[in-house]
């Protein structure tokens, strides 16, 4: 009988995928130690989980390779003026990476988590294909698109078919919700300003200047400003004024009017695709450029076996170098790759 891993984080959603797949088979738990500096709570919460649903647990220590794949990446990314999305390689590199491995050394041969999203098996392409969950609002697929194809065949996601809203209630029938952690939106090693994490460090200050040209401010380092920014620029200029862009060539912070924020045409690189699409010819594609963002049409045109570029219909805000744009055709998730050269406006 197949045995399948569980990775429990301590929340309502893994603890529900749990008891869930209890029901079907044989289940194992794990809890990934990550960024936690004392992680005796999170563990006794999850013990306690288990204990409710009589599964075994097992603690897998990640925190070198966490620190090294993921808190490594995302200060790099920062540093040369790119706004990382940590999560989203997490999922490819720790969980369904390392945390997925040490689940088939100890027997299983499934991993499942508490992400809402759908898998499909595809009998004509004999692939898992890789969809939004049915509660819309809720759907996390953003964050698995780039996980690769072999990690599909092995992931499992409970959760796809319910409501968020249908989960909670059941699980607090069941006694497991008493059990769980709070529902956090936070990266897990950011507590409050993610900046804290270069305390240590010296950057080049520069110029902040506004699309028109005129020099109007200092900054003390790139890493500190997003696309979008409006708060913190400690610049008047009688109107509201955001970050449109960071020049890492010349060390500038870029500042406009809001529909400066809005372009049409960007590149993405190093692609992820899940589901075979014809390159040789431009194809339409709904496109999420981060995960609160509404998908949007585009046309996508194949530049090279690594690189498209994504014209939309219409202008969209804040396209971010270094965030993950994801393609859909209505739930079916195509692909994704990281979000590069931005054609702006100004």
């Amino acid at each position: 009988m197949t045995v399948t891993a569980v990775a429990l984080s301590g929340g309502a959603d893994s603890a529900f995928a749990a008891y869930l797949l209890k029901k079907k088979g044989p289940v194992l738990g794990l809890f990934a130690l990550l960024s936690q500096a004392n992680p005796e709570k999170e563990i006794d919460r999850v013990r306690s989980i288990c204990d409710k649903l009589d599964i075994p647990l097992h603690i897998v220590d990640l925190r070198e390779a966490f620190q090294e794949k993921i808190i490594g990446y995302f200060k790099e990314a920062y540093r040369r003026g790119l706004t990382p999305n940590p999560c989203v390689l997490c999922n490819r590199e720790i969980k369904f990476g390392l945390l997925l491995q040490k689940a088939l050394e100890l027997g299983a041969e499934r991993l499942a988590t508490g992400h809402y999203a759908r898998l499909v098996y595809d009998e004509k392409l004999g692939q898992n294909l890789l969809y939004k969950a049915r509660d819309q609002g809720k759907d996390q697929s953003y964050f698995l698109a780039y996980l690769t194809q072999e990690q599909l065949n092995r992931a499992v996601f409970p959760l796809g078919e319910w409501s968020k809203e249908e989960v909670l209630r059941r699980s607090l029938r069941l006694g497991l919700f008493t059990l769980t952690a709070p529902e956090s939106q936070e990266v897990c090693f950011i507590k409050g300003d993610y900046r804290q994490l270069f305390a240590s460090e010296e950057f080049p200050p520069g110029e902040i200047v506004t699309v028109f040209g005129r020099v109007v401010g200092r900054h003390h380092g790139l890493y500190a400003y997003t696309i979008g920014q409006r708060r913190g620029l400690r610049i008047r200029l009688g109107r509201p004024y955001y970050v449109v862009s960071l020049d890492t060539e010349k060390n500038r912070v870029i500042i406009g009017p809001k529909k400066y924020l809005y372009a049409r045409e960007f590149l993405v690189h190093r692609l992820n695709w899940l589901y075979p699409l014809d390159f040789t010819k431009p194809f339409q594609a709904e496109v999420r450029i981060r995960y609160r963002h509404k998908e949007a049409p585009a046309t996508v045109y194949a530049l090279s076996q690594d690189t498209v570029k994504v014209v939309f219909e219409r202008p969209q805000p804040a396209i971010t170098p270094g965030q993950f744009a994801v393609f859909y055709q209505r739930d079916l998730v195509l692909g994704a790759g990281e979000i590069g050269e931005v054609s702006q406006n100004f």
